[in-house]
């Protein structure tokens, strides 16, 4: 009788945890092809951004060509055309080659506009608050000392990767705004920054020398000619700027200020 009982209790037993296994079945194989789909489209997005990279940096490259060989129209196009993409960083630098042309054809205005719009699509400070100092160079002679230390400042914090420039930037903008005082203060914590180049250590003390001279008031009307934009960056087909991911084993060449 025993026998009978226990070999009852295993079918239910059994019964019952086929019964689970029926309701359980489902619910993880939903589970694993939602795992499945999310692998498959993190794969798919790496394998297009590096796609979509390479693409970029293959015709940045031939619109810094066709522009050294003098075809200005066909360099135009190309970084148009870059600019339009989704690779962050290469659009960054191909609006900012735009913004260039545009202060080479004194339309500053549209300049500052792709300026600002690089420093909004760069995926780092690297390549962002070059763009960013481009646009403050733009309107250096323009704009009211206001507007200029709202774009300068930030720069300025440490850790931001140009802001001995934007301190010499800021500095000439309150020199051309009269405020001598806080220009010669500005240009001489410039000339003890141990990140400053040794060209805007010299562009800062000659700038003390002329504030003390008081021969500075002279100087607004020349500042913005002094204060050339540094090139973009030229980077070669298949390098990859930097902040982007690496993998086309990227050859970084640091953005310049324009």
């Amino acid at each position: 009788m025993v026998d009978v009982f226990d070999e009852v209790e295993e079918q239910l037993r059994s019964e019952r945890y086929k019964s689970i296994a029926l309701r359980v079945l489902p619910i993880l194989g939903g589970v694993l092809v939602v795992a499945l789909v999310a692998a498959l489209a993190v794969w798919g997005y790496q394998h297009f951004r590096s796609q979509a990279a390479a693409e970029a940096s293959e015709k940045y490259a031939q619109a810094i060509d066709a522009f050294n060989a003098g075809r200005r129209d066909d360099a135009i196009r190309l970084w148009g055309e870059v600019g339009q993409g989704s690779s962050k960083a290469y659009k960054s630098l191909a609006l900012q080659h735009l913004g260039g042309l545009k202060i080479a054809d004194n339309k500053t205005a549209e300049a500052v506009k792709l300026f600002d719009e690089a420093a909004e699509a760069a995926p780092n400070n690297i390549i962002g608050d070059a763009a960013r100092l481009k646009s403050a160079f733009a309107l250096l002679d323009t704009a009211p000392y206001k507007d200029m230390e709202a774009r300068l400042t930030p720069l300025t914090e440490e850790g931001r990767p140009y802001r001995a420039e934007a301190r010499e930037a800021l500095a000439f903008s309150k020199l051309m705004a009269g405020d001598l005082a806080g220009a010669r203060s500005d240009f001489t914590v410039i000339g003890l920054m141990a990140d400053a180049g040794e060209s805007t250590r010299q562009r800062a003390e000659a700038a003390k020398a002329l504030i003390e001279s008081g021969s500075a008031k002279a100087l607004p009307a020349t500042v913005k000619a002094a204060m050339a934009l540094p090139p973009p960056v030229q980077l070669p087909a298949g390098a990859l700027p930097p902040g982007l991911a690496p993998q086309a084993a990227p050859q970084q060449s640091a953005p310049g200020a324009q």
